[in-house]
């Protein structure tokens, strides 16, 4: 569907649809195709997590059967960014092209079209990271899988297509230009100091004014020169590269920071869109490792020319301000979760 093209000179890419791809689905349905009871709009579910009698029950379609009563469903995107039926297309330099491959799979984070991520129970959130984690586990197992994306586009002012919540999860055959960034950056900073920069953050952020929450293994913060006005990070406390190795009880703890930030967040900011993204580092042989973490962008305003342009980003709310804000509001959503009053 799609053609992976370089930039002239940077190292930057672009997905442009090829000469032979037909209309690209503008994602507009008169019902939502995420819902329950609209599963043959999409494609089959690879992974369909039912709860029952307490337990998770992993379950799939079949040709024959469309597993209902879900409680998070996963499946191939109809619109997909990449594809592993991509043609072997290839242009030189300077007009270099390459097939945009790999897989783009859809994660329906909760059966509920009128609830929002900020809004699902702390159980559900740790329904969702179940799959996440599964599906990375698996992603890398599979050919030409260099690094797997995942994000999160909320609200029509973050991109988002179809309302009812969702994640994305989107793989590459090469390492995206921002996390090879942050993990060259890594790489420097622990070859010229011995230490894991992002370990030295969190122990500066833990007990400074840009702290928003803190919970038993994770860590939430307003960084110290963040792009985007009350944007955040949340960290786990240890040192780990690898999502798809934390815990069970890390997940559980991961969940109850995903719903007391993005709920104080969205009360804070009146259900503002945002966009959330994990920077993961690849699970395949390399030395591009990075202290995994969650980035979540509100979408408050529009980027003028000096961003577009330069790459020079102006933030009109002082992170130690947007932490106040954000970590009172956090707080109060983290209380009322854990029925302190």
């Amino acid at each position: 569907m799609r053609d992976l093209r370089k930039d002239y000179v940077l190292d930057k890419f672009v997905l442009v649809p090829n000469s032979a791809a037909a209309d690209i689905a503008d994602g507009k349905h008169d019902k939502c195709p995420y819902c329950p009871g609209n599963e043959s709009m999409t494609s089959p579910a690879l992974l369909a997590l039912v709860v029952k009698d307490g337990m998770l029950q992993r379950l799939s379609d079949s040709e024959d059967t469309v597993i209902d009563d879900w409680s998070v469903r996963v499946f191939e995107s109809k619109n997909p960014i990449v594809t592993t039926t991509a043609a072997a297309s290839y242009s030189d330099k300077p007009l270099y092209s390459e097939p945009a491959y790999g897989y783009h799979q859809i994660v329906v984070a909760t059966p509920e079209h009128k609830q929002t991520l900020p809004q699902m129970s702390v159980e559900q959130w740790g329904n969702v990271l179940v799959v996440i984690q599964d599906r990375v586990r698996w992603l890398y197992t599979q050919k030409s899988v260099t690094y797997v994306s995942i994000y999160v586009n909320s609200g029509t002012g973050a991109g988002a297509q179809i309302p009812h919540p969702h994640l994305n999860i989107v793989t590459f055959s090469a390492i995206p230009p921002t996390i090879e960034l942050e993990a060259e950056g890594s790489h420097r900073f622990m070859n010229e100091n011995g230490s894991c920069p992002a370990c030295n953050m969190i122990s500066v952020e833990s007990s400074g004014p840009r702290q928003i929450l803190a919970t038993d293994s994770f860590l939430a913060f307003c960084p110290w020169a963040p792009t985007y006005p009350y944007e955040f990070w949340i960290y786990p406390k240890r040192h780990i590269t690898s999502f798809s190795k934390i815990t069970q009880k890390e997940i559980n703890d991961l969940a109850l920071m995903m719903r007391a930030t993005l709920g104080g967040m969205s009360k804070a900011l009146k259900d503002a869109p945002f966009n959330m993204v994990f920077h993961l580092s690849p699970e395949k042989k390399n030395s591009r490792q990075i202290h995994w973490h969650i980035e979540v962008y509100p979408q408050l305003n529009t980027w003028t020319g000096l961003e577009r342009g330069f790459g020079v980003f102006v933030n009109n709310v002082r992170p130690e301000k947007a932490a106040e804000i954000l970590g009172s509001a956090c707080r109060k959503e983290l209380a009322g979760l854990v029925g302190i009053t």
